[in-house]
């Protein structure tokens, strides 16, 4: 038994059955290698936070990027997800404004349906223009002997000067296009009637009419030819594509605000005898 024991010891011995019962020896190299192959705890935490800013910042990047995009667009071009009642209905009566007004503009162009009447329908419109009527209004105060006829003419053109600048400040602030893109022509640079909102020529239209109607006798053929006259002038600018139909219709609402001004400054015949002497740089009323 002896010889048996001491014979499998030395059969186990041999170098093929070593790895049987010894595990291999690890070089220094191999564990070095695997030592940093493996990171630490605390640089697995410090690539975690480096790894959650890189995304925080790609994250504030895109935002900005979409904000960026966002304002480029102009804002009538934005879709809104929840419109009021109020602003489906704002856009609704504005398309239908655009609509009719772009329709109406039977005489913007030559090569419109009414082509052959836009010379009459700017001559009209010409009627209601702001220069011909305070370079008439001038020209009749000059040539007015009479004191009631002064103080009327001046309290026109103060009317006038009113519509004017105010009609004016408006179009400034709102800058609203016609329904057909067309340049302004020299008198209405002159007038300072260069955009759409309000309609110029209606309100002056309207105001002039309302006036003469107050201050002058007139026969009822002449007063019925008055106020058709307003209306057609605020039509004429319509048909010539300068103006959308609320255009006019702001307009008409200034003329009477317009005249119901002057009414309530009234001046009296001395004032418009002082202004005429100023006007004209005759200062012997004062002496």
């Amino acid at each position: 038994m002896p010889t048996t024991r001491a014979r499998a010891r030395n059969v186990l011995n041999r170098p093929e059955f070593m790895s049987l019962h010894h595990q291999p020896a690890r070089s220094a190299g191999a564990e070095a290698r695997a030592g940093a192959r493996r990171p630490s705890y605390k640089a697995q935490q410090q690539q975690q936070q480096h790894a959650g800013q890189g995304c925080e910042h790609a994250q504030q990047q895109d935002a900005a990027e979409n904000g960026r995009e966002r304002r480029e667009y102009p804002e009538e071009d934005c879709m809104q997800l929840n419109p009021s009642f109020k602003g489906i209905a704002m856009n609704s009566l504005l398309a239908i404004d655009i609509s009719v007004s772009k329709r109406l503009g039977v005489c913007a162009h030559t090569t419109s349906s009414w082509g052959n009447m836009r010379a009459i329908v700017k001559l009209l419109a010409l009627t209601g223009h702001g220069i011909p009527w305070i370079l008439g209004t001038l020209v009749c105060l000059t040539r007015s002997n009479t004191l009631a006829g002064q103080e009327v003419l001046v309290n026109l053109l103060l009317a006038l000067l009113l519509d004017v600048m105010t009609v004016a400040g408006m179009q400034k602030l709102v800058k609203r296009k016609g329904p057909w893109e067309m340049s302004p022509s020299f008198l209405d640079y002159l007038a300072m009637d260069v955009y759409s909102f309000p309609a110029a020529h209606a309100s002056r239209a309207v105001m002039v009419a309302k006036f003469l109607l107050a201050h002058l006798v007139l026969a009822v053929p002449l007063r019925i030819l008055l106020v058709l006259w307003a209306f057609l002038v605020g039509m004429s600018r319509v048909m010539l594509g300068r103006h959308h139909l609320s255009d006019v219709g702001c307009g008409v609402a200034l003329g009477f605000l317009h005249y119901s001004l002057v009414e309530m400054v009234w001046l009296s015949s001395g004032t418009c005898q002082t202004l005429i002497s100023i006007g004209t740089l005759n200062w012997s009323p004062f002496y």
